[in-house]
């Protein structure tokens, strides 16, 4: 997968999110930290017809999906305040589905790809690997 210049990249996995950059060029990719933003997972009934399956699975469905509409709504605002014009998200399946949910039609617009994997644990240059392997 191409990451064109200055385009941001929202990494999630239900509980942490960062924010990168591409600061090189397309051809040759240096991806940046820009933020870990605090997310106020306000929204707890996000995911709340999925409880009783996740919570089968051992999961915590409400704050996972709270934290992926928290996500949202940060990726909302960054993406109306201009400070966001290129947008590709990388996330766990499910953070994936609940993201799209709660993300707004501009928001939507500035997305240039999706990716279901789950990163956040990786160093910088090993998440890159694995985006230019997609």
């Amino acid at each position: 997968m191409q990451i064109p210049a200055n385009a941001h990249v929202a990494i999630l996995d239900g509980e942490r999110f960062l924010v990168m950059r591409n600061t090189g060029t397309a051809a040759e990719p240096a991806l940046e930290l820009t933020a870990e933003p605090e997310i106020e997972e306000t929204n707890k009934d996000a995911g709340k017809r999925d409880h009783e399956s996740a919570h089968r699975r051992g999961g915590e469905p409400h704050d996972r999906a709270a934290h992926a509409a928290g996500v949202a709504d940060w990726l909302n605002r960054a993406v109306l305040a201009g400070q966001i014009e290129k947008l590709l998200i990388v996330a766990d399946p499910d953070s994936l589905g609940e993201l799209r949910k709660h993300m707004q039609v501009k928001t939507h617009a500035a997305v240039i790809g999706e990716l279901d994997k789950q990163v956040t644990g990786m160093p910088g240059p090993d998440i890159l690997k694995v985006l230019e392997a997609a």
